[in-house]
């Protein structure tokens, strides 16, 4: 199965590379970036040893498609997309925080409220909730943001002033903005039969500092998705939502023994499973964006990438 899960590109202008969990991330000449998705899949922090074919374009096209449908009301880093798996934008110095906004007790969420727990991130939980019922009001309940290899780990408003990780000033801007997109994906979400139920934002500031959105917004693999369509019957029935995000995934590793800790084995991916995988990824694709999927030319991916960028860099 042809993927790409690594890359060793050496573009005109380049200064650095980072390597992050899913992306590779090149930057040109001190002021752009050259942000390529690879097929590389992520759960519980830890980098599964398989690709899955046609991932990475699917996260970039999605991504790069709600910045277009989002840039009215906040703005983001994106100026162009010379292939399906890559995005090309200003270079911004990254926020160290991850804003997750959570529409519904789901996910981390409910594993938290689950073991007894009413405050997440400083944010109260109200008593009486089943697990997908939604907040009265969506919460904003920010993470840490990771190295490769580390852990996300939630953290507190008055955590993030009190250490300095981010200024009151700038906050308070990126709560304002991380509440405008949510507002923006619901309708969004909406409009495709789907509820967005929880998602997580990335800020940065450019060089004239300006606050703008960076990374992907919106995709199955930073969002949660229910369909709208029953699920009032299935919160009532007390039945597991039928949902489009990467919680598959999630509760297939939970269900063979895996969930990132300390001397647990990552369950074998076989051809089978990670074909299921990539169906499930285009099926995300097409519910989330309303579009039918096409698939690129993945005969050579790495020459095909590296050729398309080159081509944008040297025009």
């Amino acid at each position: 199965m042809n993927t790409i899960v690594d890359t060793n590109y050496n573009f005109p202008g380049q200064k650095s590379v980072y390597k992050g969990k899913v992306r590779e991330v090149y930057s040109i000449n001190d002021d752009l970036l050259v942000m390529i998705a690879t097929d590389r899949l992520s759960a519980f922090d830890v980098v599964m040893p398989r690709g899955i074919p046609f991932k990475g374009q699917i996260l970039n096209q999605i991504a790069t498609k709600m910045m277009k449908e989002t840039e009215d009301l906040v703005p983001n880093w994106l100026i162009a997309t010379p292939d399906p798996n890559v995005a090309v934008g200003h270079l911004c110095d990254p926020f160290k925080v991850e804003m997750v906004i959570r529409g519904y007790l789901s996910g981390h969420a409910a594993r938290e409220y689950k073991a007894g727990k009413r405050m997440l991130c400083g944010v109260a939980m109200p008593e009486g909730m089943k697990e997908n019922d939604k907040f009265p009001e969506p919460i904003i309940t920010p993470s840490t943001k990771a190295d490769n290899g580390e852990h996300d780990e939630d953290i507190s408003r008055e955590e993030i002033l009190s250490k300095g990780i981010v200024s009151e000033e700038d906050y308070i801007v990126l709560e304002d903005y991380t509440r405008k997109l949510f507002t923006r994906g619901t309708e969004i979400a909406a409009k495709r039969g789907l509820i967005l139920v929880d998602t997580k934002y990335e800020f940065g500031k450019t060089k004239d500092g300006k606050i703008v959105l960076i990374d992907e917004i919106h995709t199955p693999d930073s969002s949660r998705y229910f369909y709208l369509d029953g699920y009032e019957d299935r919160q009532r029935a007390k039945e597991p939502q039928k949902q489009l995000s990467k919680e598959f995934v999630r509760q297939w590793l939970i269900g063979n023994g895996f969930q990132g800790k300390e001397g647990q084995q990552i369950p074998e991916m076989t051809d089978e499973y990670i074909n299921s995988v990539s169906e499930r990824y285009i099926e995300l694709y097409e519910n989330i964006t309303g579009n039918s999927f096409n698939k690129a030319d993945v005969t050579d991916i790495s020459s095909r990438i590296q050729g398309n960028v080159i081509s944008y860099l040297e025009k």
